[in-house]
């Protein structure tokens, strides 16, 4: 009798088990497509409609004006992004954990920790604009309940992994673009929100730093778009990978911020709530859109998140080994953490969120510029992975100098020119308050890491110059890559 081959079954979602190691071909299930849509979908989101409220709202810019920042200032960060996000389908890893070939393998850690507050301060961010959307309907319902049961939504989500997060935006993006784009029509109809308001004007100020809030819009993902093109099989190519991100991010932000412009000149204390006020019930169906999207979108952050938190656990723990178990219980404490800090940051959310999106532009721009550099000019792409993983640190040592280096001075080149709630440098008011701090960063890191490279090449020294501690390169990795 003839033995029935065993019947095998495909599961829906797969459950992640590559967690920081390099994806192999094999298990690269990502495409163009795909990725464009997690980038759509993660843009159409309370927070995006927020963030473009401030042009007009916050700044008092026209119409016009405010969507003529945002534009500038999206398609300039979102530059930087997508040049990030071709790395991955030629290195496999995420991008923090590349850090390590810039700036030392302890050093690495350093940036995953920046990258890793900066993802649980977005996570703890929309969950309380998600909380405000849902208010703006229920308004006796408990907020803080509310902030509860979208974290558990996203932790859920983030603890599956990879898979389920991209087919979850793939859906997403498309339902949330229709509400967004219904939404933006019957507003444009409405001459009391379109029209001037009558203490709308331009101002440079307003502009650029709207402009400037653009910019660090799109370049917050640069920490972490290689962590989703790694899933691209290396045959799809950078080229796919950089159109499908810029594309994605620039559309969807844009998109999103102008629904937040026209809300933000409705009603510039609480441009969530203009959309009931507006549009009825229609409004009201659109924000528990939002809110409900928010939680899974939210996933996404937390994803990054616990992806940074592994490396710097991976650099920092001599004796723990990453594994799925290891990525869960990390997925879950971070969680509960950005969790509780949503909780207690309940109150004046506005102020609070703009002094972050400050702080983070300055810290993001050295490490983007540094990376570019030593990836698409020094490096031009040729790393050893393996080394990457090498406790000693091996070929890129353990404390780079020379990135190091180059992030404290482009850093401190920007401290003249910077404007915040806290601190404004001494430059800032010769240029009207223009918000120029970015661009000085990015250029004058480049040009140290660049000029100090080549003075260590010309001495014959390594990635150890400078005292750090380094170790031999063919020590064996701690994490053998898979």
């Amino acid at each position: 009798m003839t033995q029935e081959p065993p019947v095998v079954t495909k599961s829906f979602v797969r459950f992640e088990q590559q967690h920081i190691l390099p994806i192999p071909e094999d298990q690269r299930t990502g495409t163009s497509w795909s990725l464009f849509a997690i980038w759509v979908g993660l843009n159409m989101m309370p927070l995006t409609v927020v963030t473009g409220a401030v042009a007009s709202g916050a700044y008092g810019l026209p119409i016009g004006w405010s969507i003529a920042a945002i534009l500038l200032g999206n398609v300039l960060g979102a530059f930087g992004s997508a040049l990030h996000a071709s790395q991955g389908p030629h290195l496999g890893i995420p991008q923090m954990l590349q850090a390590r070939a810039q700036f030392g393998y302890m050093g690495g850690s350093l940036f995953a920790l920046i990258a890793f507050i900066m993802f649980i301060g977005f996570f703890a961010s929309i969950l309380i604009v998600a909380r405000d959307a849902l208010l703006a309907v229920f308004p006796d319902f408990n907020g803080s309940l509310a902030i509860l049961g979208f974290a558990v939504i996203g932790i859920v989500l983030c603890v599956f992994g990879y898979d389920l997060l991209r087919k979850t935006m793939v859906y997403l993006s498309i339902v949330i673009a229709l509400a967004v784009t219904v939404s933006m029509v019957l507003l444009w109809l409405q001459p009391e929100v379109s029209g001037l308001r009558a203490d709308a004007e331009f101002t440079f100020e307003g502009f650029f730093a709207m402009l400037a809030i653009g910019i660090v819009w799109q370049l917050a993902y640069a920490p972490y778009v290689s962590d989703y093109t790694r899933y691209l099989p290396k045959t799809t190519g950078p080229k796919a990978a950089f159109w499908s991100t810029y594309l994605g991010l620039v559309l969807s932000s844009v998109f999103v911020m102008t629904l937040g412009v026209l809300l933000g000149a409705a009603s510039p204390e609480n441009p969530l709530a203009a959309l009931g006020e507006h549009l009825g019930t229609i409004g009201l169906v659109v924000l528990i859109i939002f809110a409900v999207s928010s939680a899974l979108i939210n996933g996404v952050e937390l994803y990054s998140a616990v992806m940074n938190a592994l490396t710097g656990i991976q650099s920092t723990f001599r004796n723990v080994i990453i594994t799925s178990r290891t990525r869960v219980v990390t997925t879950i404490v971070s969680g509960v953490g950005a969790t509780l800090i949503a909780l207690l940051g309940q109150g004046d959310f506005m102020t609070m969120f703009e002094s972050f999106l400050s702080l983070l532009l300055y810290v993001l721009i050295p490490w983007s510029a540094i990376n570019l550099a030593d990836y698409f000019i020094v490096k031009k792409g040729d790393y050893a992975i393996g080394e990457l993983f090498n406790r000693e640190g091996g070929e890129y040592g353990r404390w780079n100098a020379v990135g190091l280096w180059s992030y404290a001075i482009g850093f401190a080149a920007q401290v003249p020119f910077m404007i915040t709630p806290l601190f404004t440098g001494p430059m800032a008011a010769p240029l009207r308050n223009i918000d120029i701090a970015w661009l000085v960063g990015f250029v004058v890191t480049a040009a140290v890491y660049l000029v100090l490279v080549r003075v260590r090449a010309a001495r014959g020294g390594n990635a150890a110059d400078g005292g750090s501690e380094t170790g031999s390169a063919a020590a064996t990795p701690a994490v053998e890559p898979r």
